[in-house]
Order: C-alpha cells, then structure tokens, then sequence
C-alpha cells in the first residue's frame, strides 16, 4: 500500500516544494520510501509514499517508467493477478525488469490502453501519464478499496491518495460544500463523486479519468458496473456452495502473497471466520488472527467467537482489550478521515490495526460479504416491507409517515422502520438507513442552509441507484454496494490500517466473487424475509465450529451508548455546545442530547454531529466562501 499525488498543467511548471510537500502528509501509507518525477517541460509532477509489499528491493521503487521511457506510474493498491498477467504480457513478446505488480500495469497500458483496466483483479488507485498521448489517466478499482482526490479547474488537474495532501496546497480552497454536508447528515458519509470540500471530487469505484495536456478536457467514465440480472443458467444450490467455496479460497490466496508478515482481521462472524479457515487451507504455516475484545459488554464483545474459531483452526491468535479509548484519540482520528464519516466502529478499527502491524504489514479482513450475499438485517426488512406495504392504502401511509415524522422523535426505536414502511418502493430502502431525515436536517442547518437546499437531495439521489425492474434484496445489496461499501466501510478501514501503515485486504471484493453474489446467486440463497447470508451459512456449516453461532451480526462495533455515559459523553456534549460549534441549530443539538439521556437513541447522531466539527477544527474548514481565507499547509501525519 501506497501513497500517491500528482500535479498536471496545460501551461503551469509544478513547484518541486509542493509536490515534496503533498507526498510527505501521506508518509502514514508509505514510510518505507519516497520518490518523485517531473516531466522535462515540468508540467507534470507525480510523487510517492512506499510501503513495500511485493519485491522489496529498490527495483519496486516509484514513480516508475516503463522500458520505452514514455510512461510513468504512481501506483497505491495491489493487482492479486499481476502474475497471471505477466506470463500473457511475456508471451505477447513483453520483457519485464523487475518482480512487481507496478510493472505489470505499464506493460498492460502499452498492449491494450484503457482496456487494460479490464483485465486487473485488485484493489488500486493510480496515476498514469503517457507522454506520447499526452494524457493523464487515473483509475480506481471496482469496489473503490483505494480512494482518490482530485481537483481541476479546466487547465490543471492534482490529485492524491487522501484529501489532506490536496491541503498541502495553500492554495486549494477550504470551504464546506454545502450539498455534500447534506448528504453526510443524511447517510453519515458522503457517496460517489462528491467531497465536503467545494471543488474538490472523489473518483468513483469502478472509473476512469483522462486529463488531455492539449486541450485541458477531462473525462470520467465506468470501466465496469455490477451485473444486473442472475444468469440464465440456474446452478444447483449444492454447485453454489461448491463455486463460492473455490473462489472464495482462490481469493485468499492470492490475498496472502506478499513478502511482508501476513495475518487476519478475526471479529469472530461469519465472513472473517471463512477468510480465516481459506487461509488457514492456503498456508503451509501456523496463521496469526487479531481481535478486539470488549469484557462486559454483552453482544459487543464477540471474542469469545473470535477465540473458538482460532482454536479451531489452530491459529496463533492475539485480542486486545478495547476499554474506552481515551478522547484524545478523537481528534487524531478526525484529521485522518480527511472527509467525516459517522462510523464510530473506525475507533476498534484503528486500535485492532494497531495491533496486528507489530506483527505483520498485511491483514486480510471479511469487508464485502454482506452487501455480496445479504448480510444486513435490512436486506430481510425491505422485503418485509414489500409485502405489508402492499396492503396499506396510500391515504394510511402518508397519514403514518406524517404521523411518525411529526410526533416521534429522532431516536425513536423504530421510527426508521415505520417510515420506511409508508414510504413507496424504492423509497423504503433508503429510508431504513438514514442518519437524519429532511425534516430533522432542516432544524439542524437553519443557520446556514435556506429551505431550497434541503428537498429530499441525498433521498432522490440513492433511489435514483435502485434499478427499477430489480427486486427489492437486489435493489438494496446493489445500493449497499455503490454507496455504503465504498464510502463508509472501505473508507474507514483504509484510513484507519493506512494510519498505522498496515495495508488490509479483502477477498470478498475479488470481481469473481462480486460477479458470483451478483450474476448467479438467486435471492433465496442470498437473503429472504426471514434469513439472512443464506449461501455463506450453507458454507459456513461445513468449514466452521459446529459451535459458531452463525445467526448474529455484530463485528468490530464500539458500545458507545455505554461509553456516552462517561467521558465520551461529556467530550461529545463539551464539543457539540461550545461558542465555536457555530454550524448546527443549537437547540437541536440539545435536544438531541438531552433525548440520549433519556433513552432514545441518539449515540449515531451524535457522533455525526461530534466528528464534522473536530473536522472543521482540525483543518480549519469555513462554512461560507467568503470567510474562507488562506491557511497554512497541513502537517504531515506521522
């Protein structure tokens, strides 16, 4: 894993400073090594953070030109396939200098363009730039494991691994973008190409970009989308269960080449357990599994799973005791995070990361499997609601929905269900999961936002994802996919293992399995109105603990109603109704932390509300364009 930025103008040299500057605040994802190149007229610039993986000898080092001398690369991720790749390259008459997968994707480049995107299986995001043509070209993978930043203003284009080596800057702008906080409030993240910075936009998973150096046009298109019907040809469940265990095992051990330590993110569900007993299959070696414990807190504390599973498999197994982490860690984790997001579960992420890097430099985790093959108890829900909604009339839901936004405040145990119930497909599944209402955003954004921003945006834009003729299980894992996935969970595991410099994998998110959950698994064995993960149970049942509660759904998740009740509680209250939390209507605010303490439930929202202002402190983020005044560079995160 990798940190990577690069500068490009029509008529403008890069400074050297600012591009040493920009690379240096990704050290965190790279401090193995450092490089930089410049074009010979100086108009473009890429520069790069090494953490080395594969072929750790300088040969690996970045940025990288290919044998004609007409191609350089910043390349942040892993191509699991690069050896397959390779031997097709070399019999197509390709030579290869060195033993990495960065030289696979030059040589790729020169034989098939573009369409070389097409033929790699991995996590990444890179920067190319072909001399000859003329053209930058940034591509991310088709899960978007690996982010990339950037800004254009018709006649340059920057971009970077993380938005703060953007910030490095003096002169990129520092100003909320009003419609982005719209969508976070909403979801608790911000989806697809937006940034809660104006002018600054986020690559999509799955898409490419090409900056022309002639003519300054850029052009951002899909190089693949998930599929949109279930194959034809039927398999039986039993050849179902016989494919997802051969892909899924293919998958980790492709995951597990490295020439670094490699150990497995244990929560002790379903998905981490069978990436643990692939890679407990793969290895001729005693395996290492890492979890995270909370003693005495009920459901929250899933080590004891973890722990039968190692056992089972013979693991050399590490737990660490999540007591509540001190405040300060707060902040830290704020100016990470680049973009806020409301997952309170980057906290036992960032200290299980913590953990395993004093032992390995790779870790394989089980992120995917639920927005794959129905892992959310909202995948049930939504067909639930399918069929009762079907029998109230039209006049009863919007008396029910007027009823529920009105009377039953936010926090409300089941208030998200009831509105979803009365709103029409595929409204409903939106509903289930947002943070906060149109209505509730309102209040909150009275000081800042007129009515007119606020018409039901962020709703429109995920129901606008929902394939019409697709069945509700489909509509909702394929949203899951486009939008939580990359936006919530992938971004929170790579920021918070980047910010110890321990790269994580998934297999999950190989293509195969992706085209696996997605173009042959039928609904039934994906998830019904009564059970869940259906397809990884029958797998689970013949590989893990006869023991193994298969039926709960947990993972690495804070217990953070209890921990309200101590100093978290008094941070987030101090934070939230100091002077300088100026962005939010203060009696909302209040209300909503007063509706807490008398046991609604409000820890989510909070937590929201918490981490958009330590983001605005930490990188000093105006609300309006015209407070926005030049600040210094952000500082390297060590």
């Amino acid at each position: 894993m990798c940190g990577i930025v690069g500068i490009s103008s029509l008529d403008r040299p890069a400074a050297q400073d600012l591009v040493a500057r920009m690379r240096d605040t990704l050290r965190h994802r790279g401090p193995d090594d450092e490089g930089a190149w410049w074009s010979a007229d100086g108009r473009v610039a890429l520069g790069h953070r090494r953490l080395s993986i594969i072929d750790l000898s300088p040969a690996g080092r970045q940025p990288m030109t290919d044998g004609s001398g007409s191609l350089q690369i910043v390349f942040n991720g892993e191509i699991y396939n690069y050896q397959e790749v390779r031997r097709d390259l070399e019999a197509r008459g390709h030579e290869f200098r060195t033993a990495t997968d960065t030289e696979v994707i030059l040589e790729a480049y020169r034989e098939w363009d573009v369409e070389c995107l097409a033929r790699l299986n991995g996590m990444f995001a890179f920067g190319l730039f072909d001399s000859r043509a003329r053209r930058l070209l940034l591509a991310r993978d088709r899960a978007g494991e690996k982010t990339l930043f950037y800004r254009t203003d018709g006649r340059s284009l920057t971009f970077a691994s993380e938005l703060k080596a953007l910030f490095a800057d003096p002169d990129c702008p520092r100003v909320l973008d009003l419609e982005a906080l719209d969508y976070y409030l909403a979801f608790g993240y911000v989806p697809g190409d937006r940034c809660m910075v104006q002018g600054i936009h986020k690559l999509p998973q799955g898409h490419a970009l090409t900056f022309d150096l002639r003519s300054g046009a850029v052009s951002v298109r899909p190089y693949w989308s998930l599929p949109t019907e279930v194959s034809p040809v039927r398999m039986s469940e039993e050849d179902l269960i016989e494919e997802m265990d051969r892909l899924l095992a293919d998958s980790v051990r492709l995951r597990m080449i490295a020439d670094v330590p490699v150990g497995v993110m244990l929560s002790g569900g379903i998905d981490s357990s069978l990436v643990t007993a692939m890679a407990a299959r793969a290895s001729s070696r005693r395996i290492k599994t890492f979890t995270i414990a909370f003693p005495g807190h009920g459901a929250f504390d899933e080590s004891p799973y973890a722990r039968a599973v190692a056992e089972h498999f013979g693991t050399e197994h590490v737990e660490l005791a999540g007591e509540p982490a001190t405040v300060d860690l707060l902040p830290e984790l704020a100016r990470q995070y680049d973009e806020p997001i409301a997952d309170s579960s980057m906290v036992p992420t960032y200290l299980v990361s913590r953990l395993i890097r004093r032992e390995a430099t790779v870790a394989l985790g089980g992120d995917g499997g639920d927005e794959l093959f129905g892992g959310y108890q909202h995948h049930s829900w939504v067909q639930q609601q399918a069929r009762m909604g079907g029998w109230i009339p039209r006049p009863a839901r919007w008396a029910g929905r007027t009823a529920a936004t009105r009377l039953m405040p936010v926090g409300t145990k089941g208030r998200n269900y009831l509105l979803g119930l009365t709103a029409a497909p595929p409204w409903n599944i939106v509903q289930f999961n947002v943070l906060f209402d149109a209505a509730a955003r309102r209040r909150l954004l009275s000081p800042i936002v007129s009515r007119r921003w606020l018409d039901g945006g962020p709703e429109a834009y995920k129901a606008a994802l929902c394939r019409p003729d697709d069945t509700p299980l489909r509509q909702s894992t394929s949203l899951d996919f486009q939008t939580y996935l990359v936006d919530d969970i992938l971004v929170k595991v790579d920021r918070a293992s980047m910010l110890c410099s321990l790269e994580v994998r998934a297999p999950f998110l190989d293509p195969r399995l992706i085209d696996l959950a997605f173009g042959g698994v039928p609904d039934r064995l994906r998830a019904t109105a009564t059970e869940r993960k259906v397809l990884s149970r029958r797998l689970a049942q013949r590989l893990l603990p006869p023991s193994l509660d298969l039926t709960r759904k947990q993972g690495f998740s804070l217990p953070l109603a209890q921990w309200f009740k101590g100093d978290w509680g008094r941070f987030i209250e101090d934070v939230l109704t100091s002077p300088q939390a100026d962005l939010f209507d203060r009696r909302t605010v209040r209300q909503l932390i007063a509706g807490q303490h008398s046991g609604f439930s409000n820890t989510h929202r909070l937590f929201a509300l918490l981490m958009i202002e330590l983001w605005r402190r930490e990188y000093r983020i105006s609300s309006v364009a015209a407070d926005a005044d030049r600040v210094p560079a952000a500082e390297p995160v060590a």
